[in-house]
């Protein structure tokens, strides 16, 4: 039986180009694709659109990593580097990443960094989540 089409299509992700962790990330799994079964779309690029390229805007996909299925679903956080590390041979590691009590684990942790990246990298001038009011600090309690 011959496989589907969908099946036939790269993962594409969508990783911001400005982000120097997030590059040498991308640049190491482009060393692991020798198969070429993912995409890389840099959502820092000028020339992105992400309404156009993802129906989202892109706050929301600079908030967390991405990717698109072969089938055209967005999936986000954890599971867009589920579905990335799973293309390129590390099949078994990203089954264990799923397991009951893991899953939830990885799930917060990564939405901890991921709500902090931009402040880690040192890139907070260029991205709204830094001057958000739900990462800066709380005034003291002066009625103590």
């Amino acid at each position: 039986m011959a496989p589907s089409p969908s099946s036939q299509k790269p993962l594409e992700i969508f990783f911001d180009g400005d982000c120097p962790l997030c590059l040498r990330e991308i640049a190491y799994v482009r060393k692991l694709d020798r198969k070429k079964k993912i995409v890389f779309t840099d959502i820092a690029s000028p020339t992105f659109d992400a309404k156009q390229a993802t129906g989202r805007d892109l706050d929301k996909l600079m908030a967390s990593m991405h990717a698109r299925l072969p089938g055209g679903q967005i999936v986000d956080g954890v599971e867009a580097f589920r579905q990335m590390y799973s293309r390129v041979g590390w099949g078994p590691l990203v089954r264990i990443t799923r397991w009951p009590l893991i899953r939830p684990v990885l799930d917060r942790a990564y939405a901890l960094f991921a709500r902090n990246r931009p402040r880690l990298t040192g890139r907070c001038a260029k991205h709204k989540s830094c001057r958000s009011s739900d990462s800066a600090p709380s005034p003291p309690d002066t009625n103590l």
